[in-house]
Parts: structure tokens; sequence; C-alpha cells
């Protein structure tokens, strides 16, 4: 190729970039392309699938007989379906009214209100039905019209409108209507805190070093990427192996040390641990070509050097949480790869390591949105905040968008934040090159789990890693699903010590101990034991009430040697001085 059709190629391809970015700015960074593909894949399909429409037909006069049927019982005044405790045949109903958390007061049984909510629930599965299982449709495009389908019909769903919501009309009633003024002045609030890029409201109460994050602690390291963190010791003693605390990029490393009653951290440290903590710049227009090597030579590296040196002759248990999880997978690898014994153990929370089934986030991971984002972010050089929380607040838009529309400005309530709440709007944001490396070799090509992901120019295995695992899922994981957590035991022969626990991506792991309402299944896999399916480990595993936090510091504890004197903080003749006071000042850049 010539200079000249280089250059003319490298125009067309910048131009086509400029384009897209422009698009990708006015929707969101949502690729409308992959929509319409979507959609007219499943419409050809089911234009073509007689057996399926019929099924839909039929299913549509089954929900109206089961309509007119509530309705008339409910006319009656029929007691157990207005409450919808006893029997629906007692009623004279052969099928029980759909029933939904969203509507469970009582009121949504009176009239009008039974009929419009019985209406939008019969037509939510009635679309359910209809866009899923039509043959022939890629899995990938029905689930992006049954996710879309499902989100455009809570535009007409009665709970979200005053007229139509019972609860607000006598919310409104009880409070002479002054909550919907409340309600005009939190939007104007939330309008003018959002224009001048001000932060939710209520976080001024969890500030950063003051209420979270306030473990005592010093800066000993601090590149372009990272700073690392070493805490003060808690005890008299400690276990010589130190922990290494590696948290994802895409959130601040605080959620792992909050309030002090909510702290992983210093739970770690009452327990006689000495702890490190990796805290991640977060990037601007400068790391823009920052990489996924960057982050383990800069961060993983960087931060085991200095480890080494602190603590010398000791191996280090590393902690690594969601994508912080993954780099540490890529990073035992290479060690193992390149034999390498520094790690005592691994711990993974709420971490993939095989990527072919994500979860609801592969929604909006594919080529034409991938290629979308990468538009995008060429001109900014990284991903914003706002843009990554757009597509975790659709996937639980009832409760991050409907149920707060609803609080705040139609019962004029502002929901008390909570320190992980408040965090969570902490947002950070990705270096373009690092994001789209992360989406295409692990989300698309599955790279790291087949073998392909290449470290220092040579592939690496987590089939190599022998060190002992501690993984945790989350039962109602929509980041990082547990079943797909799950899947390191087909990667690995280690010993693996399976936990899954109640709650979510986040509220699972904050689970201190004393936590109402929390437990957890917990089962090892030793070495040269047989692979258990996760459905039989669902059956196998042993439950336990209360946090799992116990059972993972003895799991460490087991690991460990007897207690020693712990180290200093830092030093200087070291080549590692203190730097600064923790939390640092990375984790303050907005």
């Amino acid at each position: 190729m010539t200079s000249d059709q280089h250059s003319a190629q490298s125009m067309a391809s910048q131009l086509d970039q400029r384009l897209m970015a422009m698009v990708g700015r006015s929707t969101g960074a949502l690729s409308v392309n992959q929509a319409i593909m979507s959609y007219i894949d499943w419409f050809n399909h089911l234009a073509v699938a007689p057996g399926h429409q019929f099924e839909l037909l039929q299913t549509a006069l089954s929900n109206h007989l089961m309509l007119a049927q509530y309705l008339q019982a409910c006319a009656s005044r029929l007691p157990e379906v207005v409450v919808g405790e006893a029997s629906p045949k007692a009623a004279g109903i052969e099928n029980r009214p759909v029933t939904d958390r969203r509507f469970g007061a009582d009121a949504w049984h009176n009239w009008p209100y039974n009929v419009m909510h019985q209406s939008y629930l019969l037509s939510e599965q009635w679309w359910r039905k209809a866009t899923t299982d039509v043959p022939g449709v890629n899995k990938h495009h029905a689930d992006v019209v049954s996710f879309a389908a499902g989100e455009l019909l809570k535009l007409f769903s009665p709970r979200h409108y005053l007229f139509t919501n019972p609860e607000l009309v006598q919310h409104t009633i009880d409070q002479a209507g002054a909550n919907l003024g409340r309600g005009a002045m939190n939007a104007i609030d939330d309008f003018t805190r959002n224009l001048s890029g001000k932060p939710v409201a209520g976080t001024q109460e969890f500030k950063v070093g003051e209420k979270v994050a306030v473990t005592p602690g010093k800066v000993i390291v601090r590149n372009q990427l990272m700073e690392l963190i070493q805490y003060e010791p808690l005890t008299g003693a400690v276990h010589p192996e130190p922990v290494l605390v590696i948290p994802a990029w895409i959130m601040k490393y605080y959620i792992l040390d909050l309030s002090p009653e909510n702290s992983l951290i210093r739970y770690l440290l009452e327990q006689g641990f000495t702890v490190f903590c990796i805290s991640w710049k977060n990037p601007g227009y400068a790391e823009r070509n920052m990489g996924m090597d960057d982050y383990l030579d800069l961060g993983f590296n960087e931060a085991m050097k200095a480890i080494n040196t602190l603590v010398p002759a000791q191996k280090v248990h590393a902690l690594g949480y969601c994508l912080g999880g993954t780099l540490l997978s890529i990073a035992a690898s290479a060690m193992a790869r390149d034999h390498d014994d520094r790690l005592a153990s691994m711990s993974m929370l709420a971490a993939q390591t095989e990527f072919s089934e994500p979860g609801e986030l592969s929604l909006f991971i594919d080529e034409s949105q991938v290629t979308l984002l990468e538009s995008v972010m060429a001109d900014a050089g990284f991903l914003t905040s706002e843009q990554m929380a757009g597509a975790f607040q659709l996937l639980r838009s009832d409760y991050l968008i409907w149920s707060y529309m609803i609080d705040t400005y139609l019962k004029g309530e502002r929901p008390a934040l909570t320190d992980l709440m408040a965090w969570n709007a902490d947002a950070t944001r990705m270096p373009a090159r690092m994001h789209s490396q992360y989406l295409r070799r692990l989300f698309l090509d599955n790279d790291l789990a087949e073998g392909r992901y290449p470290v220092k120019g040579k592939p690496v295995s987590l089939n190599d890693v022998t060190v002992p695992i501690f993984c945790l899922g989350t039962v109602t994981d929509h980041v990082a699903p547990w079943r797909s957590v799950y899947k390191i035991h087909l990667l690995t022969s280690s010993d693996i010590t399976f936990v899954l626990t109640s709650g979510g991506h986040n509220a699972g792991v904050v689970t201190p101990p004393g936590h109402p309402k929390r437990c957890y299944q917990m089962l090892t896999r030793k070495v040269a034991e047989n692979y258990l399916g996760p459905d039989d480990w669902l059956t196998t595993a042993p439950q336990f009430n209360g946090s799992w936090w116990p059972a993972w510091v003895q799991w460490l504890k087991q690991h460990s040697s007897g207690p020693v004197a712990p180290p200093s903080l830092g030093d200087s003749q070291k080549g590692y001085p203190v730097i600064d006071a923790a939390p640092g000042q990375y984790v303050l850049e907005k």
C-alpha cells in the first residue's frame, strides 16, 4: 500500500469514527443499528412461525378471560380474590390473577385500579412470551427485543403515574398536595445538580476521609495509574502473609472501606492481617492510551513489588473484586506460567473469568455496540461515568429509575442515603484503550477462558494456577451472575472454595457480621475431585446464616502462618517512603 493510499484509508476511518461518535452521543452511546437488526430478526422469524403466533393468540384470549373473571370476582367483593391469599378456584376462577410485588398493596385490588394493574401485568406476560422462544431468532437479538419491550411497557405502568396509582392518590390526599410541592423542588434540585455536575443530594453526608474510607493508613506508592495504601495494624501481632486488595477500576476502592462498621478492610485488620489496597486513578484524557497491560504492570505488579520489599520472604494473599478479580486471575496465570510463586492464595469476589454467559450486561456488548463505544471514546479519551451509570440504571430501572422518581418527585420524599448508596454515586471513568481491550478480549472473544489472552507476548491459562482459590458469587448479581463466576471450576484444577451469598453485586459483598437476613452456601472442591455442576452444587452445598466474612477470614487463616510482629508503615530506606495519609489523592478525583 502506498503512502497516499494509507493516508486516504486513514482519512476514511477518521470520517467513519467521527460520524459514529456523533451518532453515539445523540443516542447515549447505545447502538440503534443493533436494536434495528434485533427487531428485524425477531419480526421476520415471528412472521413465519404460525405455531408460535397461534400460541400467542391463545395466550391473549386466555388473558382476556382471566381478566374478565378476575374483575367479576372483584365486583362481587370476594375477599379471597381481593387480597389474593385463598384459592382462586374457591372464587370461581380457574387461573390465579397475575401477582407482582409492585402491586402488592390492597388498594390495587379496588376499582378501577384492579383492571389497570391486571391489564398491565397480563400485557407484560404476553410480550414476554412474544419475544422469547421464537424459532430461528438469534439469542442475543431475542434478549435485546425482550428487554426493549419490557422497558417500553414500563412507560404505561399505572404504578408510575399519580392518578393511576392508588397509593399515590391517597398519599396526596393525606398531605393535601404538599408532597407534590416537595417533589417539584426535588426535581428542580436534581436538574440543577445534574446541569452543574454536582453530586447527588445527600452524598455530602459521606465525605471520603471523614465518614467513609477512614481506616488509618499511608500511601506508599503513587504512579500514573494507582496509589498503594498500607494500613496501620489494629492488633499487636499479625499473620506473616499480607493481603493485597485489588478493587475494580470501574469503582472507587472504598466500597471495601466504607463506614467503620461496613469496612471489609478494617475487619481484616481486626482479624490480625496486614492489608495493602490499590486505589486506582480516575482517568482522564491523558490516560486515554492506558491499556490492560498498564493496569497489570503499573497496578498489580508495582503493588506486589512494594509488598515483597516491605514484607520480604512472605507470600501474598491476593483479593480481587469484580474487574479487579479478573485482573488478578490474569496476573496469577502469568505468574504460574513463569514459575513465580509469590502468591499464597487467590480470593475472587463477584469476578468473572469465563465470559460466554456474562448475564444482562451482554445486552449492551456486541460488535455493533462496542464499535460505537470505541468511536465515542476516541473523541473523549475515556468512557464517562454517566454512560456507564446509564446502562446499569436501565438494567435495574424499576428500582433505580422508576422507584426513585415515584419516591422523590411524586411522594416528595428523598430516600435517606446509606454509605453504600453514596459510594455508588461516586462514579469513575475508564480509559478508552483499556475499556476497548476489556470488552473485545474478554466479553466478545472470551480470550482468557480459551487460552488466547496474551501477557508479555505469550498466552496465559488459569489451568496453570495451583494456589488455593476462594471464589464468591452473589445470588442476584446482574453484573457478574454467579453461574458465570462459578465457571472458574472449569478453568483450573486448583482447590476452590466457592461461596454463594444472598444479595447483589455490591450489597452481597458488603455484608459485615450481624447484617440481618444474610445467608450463604459454601463448599470446597479439592484438587483432583470431580466437577460438580451449578445446579448440583446448589443442592449439595450446606447453608449457613449470617455473613460470609468470618468464613473467608477462617479460610485465610488456614492458609497463613502463626502471628509475628507487624511490619513498618513504608520504609524510606527501601525506596517506599510515606507519601500521604490514607485515603490518598486519587480517590478524591472527580
